[in-house]
């Protein structure tokens, strides 16, 4: 893998699932911990300029969020928040955590409940990923279904 400049993403579109593969691969390189990113494209999918973590979400998607829903509900409706502010388009998913390539039932059960909350919240999800100890994988909905 080649490196990007930062002004050189800014006007290349992300067009094919190989693209965001590899752009996830350039920024994120292998798992170190538990959490998931989110980058946002936009209409022409361009990624703009946020590449956000999140550590320390919840161990289960179904838990009560304290706020009338569950964990997953409450991240699909502040996702959704996020993307209006910044102009996005499509969120991509990565799942960050040590281990190895394969799903486990906690990823499953966490992609299932996000993919039903962001389609309620409007949320449109380009893809998905696991950011493992040997790189990064893709997480089709073959995989969690």
């Amino acid at each position: 893998m080649t490196r990007l400049r930062a002004d050189e993403a800014a006007h290349l579109p992300i067009t094919t699932d190989r693209e965001v593969e590899e752009r996830v691969a350039l920024l994120l390189r292998n798992a170190i911990r538990r959490q998931w990113w989110t980058l946002y494209l936009d209409d022409d999918d361009v990624q703009l300029p946020l590449l956000m973590p999140m550590a320390g979400y919840p161990e289960r998607p179904d838990l009560p969020s304290g706020e009338g829903g569950t964990a997953a509900q409450l991240i699909a409706d502040r996702l959704s928040g996020i993307m209006r502010q910044v102009g996005a388009a499509k969120v991509v998913f990565v799942w960050e955590r040590p281990g190895g390539p394969e799903t486990t039932p906690y990823d499953r059960e966490w992609a299932r409940a996000l993919a039903e909350a962001c389609r309620t919240e409007g949320v449109v999800v380009r893809a998905r990923l696991i950011l493992h100890d040997g790189g990064v994988r893709w997480f089709a909905p073959d995989d969690y279904a």
